[in-house]
Formats: C-alpha cells, sequence, structure tokens
C-alpha cells in the first residue's frame, strides 16, 4: 500500500494531478487553505499503485508518495 501526501498549505488546488491520476482517486478538498485556495486530497487511499504521476505532474512540488511496510 502507498500513502500519498500533500503540503496543504503550498498547494493552489490547479487540479492536474486530479486530472492525471490514472485510478481517479485525486479531489479537491472542500476546505480552503491559508492562501485561499481547495487543496487536492485523496478520496480512497487504498486504490493507489504509487505510480507518482500525481508528484510528477504538480508544478508546486507539493505532492510526496511513500510504499507503506506490509504487516
Amino acid at each position: 500500500m502507498f500513502r500519498v501526501s500533500f503540503v496543504e498549505a503550498y498547494c493552489k488546488g490547479c487540479g492536474y494531478c486530479v486530472h492525471f491520476c490514472p485510478k481517479k482517486i485525486i479531489v479537491l478538498s472542500d476546505s480552503v487553505n491559508s492562501q485561499g485556495y481547495n487543496p487536492a486530497t485523496i478520496a480512497e487511499m487504498e486504490k493507489c499503485t504509487g505510480c507518482a504521476i500525481c508528484a510528477r505532474v504538480c508544478p508546486e512540488v507539493v505532492i510526496s508518495i511513500e510504499k507503506e511496510e506490509s504487516r
């Protein structure tokens, strides 16, 4: 399983990650960050394949992906 993290304070809600996610599990939040934008978030983390397309297309470089250890 993978864990996707966003630095929400710096996300400008451009939607590139939402558009390019092959699993369509990234959405823009209803909440507003300190800059007045709706930051991206993961709707269904368990469906993430760790492809990192979201991180590569993010112009603000606010997305990181980590592989979680199996139990």
